[in-house]
């Protein structure tokens, strides 16, 4: 009799797990934006937050919890029910990069589900506007020239312009300083455009209008193709270093466990969401590339992501936190 009835509450506990997935969302979600609002994770999150709202009649909470390299916020969703009721918006550093970064963390960051890449923004490599080196090629052979007294600034430790710098070093056998700014990605400009900084590899988003105006020089795109608004920029494959490909990128991710038909069922539903066309509209004006992808393709990117910037972490020494 015993073995009947825990057979009976295994099956009523499935046929209640199963309802409760086809029924997804039947409350309000929140989505935990690891960053401080006002940026492209936090403007993005928002404006599919809006469509999911729409098409699912629940509302989707976006709700700022920034610090400690993205990790609290990351903690937050960790810790979180594996139900699709809280959702993590970020980009690259909880996911693929903090792992290699820090001793300690209190979240596994290949144990989230990734959802969908929401989009990319590319990584360009700007000088200051009288820096002597007028292409990539000559960059390599003035810095080759001057080993260890060509700065480059970053926004700080561990993120994308930062290892991407590393990545630079390391095929060109070049040696830069690096110059950590702590998150400011204006200061960075800032210190370019003054000529207090040589160089930077920083995301096209915040340098187009300065690159437009002549404050600094781009001299080309960390991306294997050239992007529609820098038609005449190389990018850096063509400048001859194929394998200096860098971008940011922003995603939204499901703590663990979570079941796989929400996960594919929210999957379907963001990419709906980006192809909407003032939700195109709105991230060309922010010089953001729509991102999109089945689960298995953005599950696939993640892990690749995540190898890639351990292997550059590890090559440059750069030490754990």
């Amino acid at each position: 009799m015993g073995r009947i009835l825990a057979a009976i509450a295994i099956v009523l506990l499935s046929a209640a797990a199963a309802a409760a997935q086809s029924d997804y969302p039947s409350k309000p979600v929140k989505i935990i934006v690891n960053v401080s609002a006002g940026g492209g994770v936090d403007t993005a999150s928002r404006m599919v937050a809006d469509k999911l709202q729409a098409r699912f009649a629940q509302p989707f909470v976006v709700e700022n919890r920034p610090g400690a390299g993205g990790n609290i916020g990351a903690e937050v969703v960790y810790a979180s029910e594996g139900d699709g009721y809280t959702l993590l918006a970020s980009s690259p550093t909880p996911l693929v990069i903090n792992g290699w970064l820090y001793k300690k963390l209190s979240f596994d960051p290949a144990g989230f589900e990734p959802i969908v890449v929401m989009a990319h923004i590319p990584n360009v490599l700007v000088v200051r506007p009288d820096f002597p080196a007028k292409t990539v090629a000559e960059l390599v052979a003035h810095a080759k020239a001057n080993p260890g007294k060509l700065n480059y600034g970053s926004q700080g430790i561990g993120t994308a312009s930062h290892l991407t710098g590393e990545l630079f070093m390391t095929l060109t056998g070049t040696k830069l300083i690096h110059v950590p700014y702590k998150g400011n990605t204006a200061a960075v400009l800032t210190d370019i455009i003054a000529g207090h900084l040589d160089m930077s590899f920083i995301q096209f988003a915040a340098v187009h209008e300065l690159g437009q105006g002549g404050k600094l020089n781009v001299l080309a795109v960390a991306t294997d193709k050239r992007l529609e608004v820098l038609p005449d920029v190389p990018t850096m494959g063509e400048a001859g270093f194929p394998q200096v490909i860098s971008e940011t990128w922003n995603a939204i991710s499901a703590s663990p466990k979570t079941p796989a038909p929400i996960v594919a069922r929210l999957n379907a539903a963001i990419n709906d969401a980006l192809r909407e066309s003032d939700v195109a509209a709105r991230f060309r004006e922010l010089q953001l590339l729509v991102g999109g992808g089945d689960v298995a393709a953005t599950r696939a990117f993640v892990a690749d992501q995540r190898q890639l910037w351990g292997a550059v972490i590890k090559a440059a020494g750069v030490p754990m936190q």
